[in-house]
């Protein structure tokens, strides 16, 4: 009677591991590069004063620009770069009727217009709407009172980008030859005008 021989079966190499699929590391890319940006920006805003940020045209002309004004306020004709340069210190506001901040700053602009010691210095309240409707506008200052001398519709914005406005309210001095000394981010208080723009106009009067 003769063995069986054994018989041997084929061992199985262990599977290899599967390779991780470059492809999966980057669907998270996009997230990573917004989370640092979202960081960065963060960072940015509560480094400081967010009402203080620079702007390239300080020092510099205001951007050549002609706006239709506001059926039915003062100011019909509206507002271009030439009136500010009629030898007086102004104070350019961009605000909207769907601003919040902007209904919060409004008591404070209205002392700003009736303020007399600014009167005898010259200094006038301009604004420009940014991306609103003449009713909208009406219905605000009617409830609030018009604090500005006139007002230009920047109905598509385009101002406010060549101004390199960050988001409304923001208010420029700009001196009676046409060129922006300061600007102020943010909604103004009664607090902010007498500490910050207050001293802010009259540097640019002299």
């Amino acid at each position: 009677m003769t063995a069986t021989e054994p018989t041997t079966e084929p061992k199985l190499r262990p599977a290899a591991p599967a390779p991780v699929k470059k492809r999966s590391l980057l669907v998270f890319l996009p997230l990573l590069l917004f989370a640092a940006l979202a960081a960065l920006f963060l960072l940015r805003l509560f480094a400081g004063d967010a009402s203080r940020l620079p702007s390239a045209l300080v020092g510099k002309p205001v951007p050549a620009f002609t706006l239709a004004g506001v059926e039915g306020l003062k100011g019909a004709d509206g507002l271009s770069d030439k009136d500010l340069r009629q030898g007086h210190v102004t104070l350019v506001n961009i605000f909207a009727s769907w601003c919040v901040p902007c209904r919060e700053e409004h008591p404070t602009l209205m002392k700003i217009a009736a303020d007399e010691p600014l009167k005898a210095l010259g200094v006038s309240l301009v604004g420009i709407a940014q991306k609103d409707t003449p009713a909208n506008i009406r219905a605000l200052l009617g409830e609030q009172g018009d604090p500005y001398a006139t007002i230009g519709a920047d109905e598509n914005g385009r101002v406010g980008i060549d101004l390199g406005v960050y988001g409304v309210p923001e208010t420029f001095v700009v001196t009676g030859d046409g060129k922006v000394a300061y600007r102020f981010v943010g909604p103004l208080s009664d607090e902010s005008f007498e500490t910050v723009l207050l001293p802010e106009i009259e540097k640019a009067a002299r």
